[in-house]
């Protein structure tokens, strides 16, 4: 039985009244654990060692922060087998990728801003012999930084790595649900050097809890949310009333755009992934696929059989392709999607239970559905599982007239050999980052984040230091 305690000021502890809740395998439907419950008074302890760390951190030069960062993704690597099955038991999904993704681009994350942030600079401003203007970039403060349960480690580590480096503290809320790569995570920071109090972790849950107080609280100077629009909304109201500084990537309902003079291979074998990788449970999974009508019957043939070739089942066997989702609530959430797309006129061609070879467990299998139009609920809701539906079009405006039919605008795939298409598409598709031929494909450097209700803020490269940091201009007159 595994026992996840806060971290606060370098040191692990329980909550104050020993509050705990169960943490269950997902594959297993069993408990594994108890994870120690945060309300307001561990909230407040850790932003106050977060504040006094703050005081010599901030002044930490970046080549000395660059070290430690080192130091980190070091560790990760070195603890990568650990972090994997923790990262797995927690979420459900297949060991092999936890292995081959989330633990090395988590290290690779710090790697990344350990590097970038030496070679930062500012902008300089002359005044035709008159002044000299020039900007110094400082960090900001306490950060307080809620990682989702989908991606844990990967997508938590997007956020505390760039935090570090610029030279603010953090307080990380962990999802509830995946709490143990958070905590390992901890521990690899006060190994490599870290001083105490620079990162610190409260479990717990969100609204009216360890979530709340942290959005709310008036010492905290950023949030970082990577989680559902909902949440995004709560989060935004909270942080109001004391102007935090805010960065959300929220959902998505991504299109992948298929016309018919394609690399018909190549789309398959990505669509695949973007539509069935880590379960569906990616923000950035293209769920409704667009298909020109003169590839349409065979492409919907082909994605079918190759579907249906994917192995649900134990996450621990390397054979396994689709794992289980990371919780019975969720797997029941995304079945009452496909239930209700049948009720709309939808049409199973594959998938739409729960396996059959499988007992217990949160497991869903990969469904495609089609029959199903703009105005359904399928094709406008955020599903987050293995659940797509495809649609035929005709014309070019049809199909970004329907991709961009959505209240969300995080990402989208465009299918073409037609270079002056994918240019004119892509210029058209309300979308903070498109994929031409390629899916998931990402330099560090480049901007990302959302539109419209997929997100505020970008990620990445200088883009990450923006939030992170604040830029002050000092003016000299000559």
């Amino acid at each position: 039985m595994e026992r996840v305690l806060h971290f606060i000021d370098g040191e692990f502890c329980e909550s104050v009244d020993h509050r705990t809740f169960d943490n269950i395998n997902p594959a297993t439907g069993e408990k594994i654990g108890v994870v120690a419950e945060g309300t307001k008074v561990e909230i407040d302890r850790a932003v106050a060692a977060a504040r006094r760390a703050f005081k010599t951190w901030g002044k930490t030069s970046a080549a000395d922060r660059s070290v430690i960062l080192h130091k980190i993704a070091d560790l990760i690597e070195q603890n990568l087998d650990e972090l994997a099955l923790l990262e797995t038991t927690d979420t459900g999904k297949p060991l092999s990728l936890s292995k081959s993704l989330d633990i090395p681009r988590s290290a690779y994350n710090f790697r990344f801003f350990a590097d970038f942030v030496k070679g930062m600079s500012t902008e300089a401003f002359e005044m035709e012999g008159v002044a000299l203007n020039y900007a110094l970039r400082r960090p900001v403060g306490v950060a307080g930084l809620i990682s989702p349960w989908n991606l844990p480690l990967f997508l938590l580590t997007w956020k505390v790595a760039p935090c570090l480096a610029a030279g603010d503290t953090c307080v990380i809320k962990p999802a509830e649900l995946t709490p143990m790569t958070a905590t390992k995570l901890a521990e690899i920071c006060k190994q490599a050097g870290l001083p105490d109090g620079v990162l610190n972790v409260v479990h717990g849950f969100g609204p009216d809890a360890a979530g709340s107080a942290l959005t709310e609280h008036p010492d905290v100077d950023l949030i970082s949310l990577t989680g559902e629009t909902t949440t995004g909304k709560a989060v935004m109201k909270a942080a109001s009333s004391t102007l935090k500084g805010l960065s959300l990537e929220l959902g998505g309902k991504n299109p992948n755009i298929i016309f018919a003079d394609c690399d018909l291979e190549d789309a398959l074998e990505t669509t695949i992934r973007s539509s069935f990788v880590n379960q569906g449970e990616v923000c950035l999974c293209g769920s409704r696929i667009y298909v020109e009508r003169p590839l349409y019957d065979t492409f919907v043939e082909r994605l079918v059989e190759k579907t249906k070739a994917l192995v649900v089942g134990d996450p621990l066997d390397p054979k396994t392709n689709i794992g289980a989702l990371v919780s019975e609530e969720h797997r029941d959430r995304v079945e009452g999607f496909v239930q209700r797309a049948i009720q709309e006129g939808g049409r199973v061609l594959t998938g739409g239970k729960r396996p059959e070879h499988l007992s217990k467990g949160a497991f869903y299998e990969p469904t495609i559905i089609v029959d199903v139009d703009s105005s359904c609920e399928i094709t406008r809701q955020e599903v987050f599982g293995p659940v797509v539906t495809i649609q035929p079009f005709d014309t070019e405006d049809e199909v970004i007239e329907a991709a961009n039919d959505t209240s969300y605008g995080l990402g989208a795939t465009i299918w073409t050999s037609n270079l002056k298409r994918a240019h004119r598409v892509a210029g058209e598709i309300e979308a903070g980052i498109i994929w031409v031929n390629t899916w998931f494909l990402r330099d560090l450097r480049t901007p990302f984040g959302g539109m419209k209700q997929s997100g505020i803020g970008r990620e990445g490269g200088v883009h990450s230091f923006e939030f992170f940091s604040e830029l002050k201009n000092v003016c000299i007159k000559l």
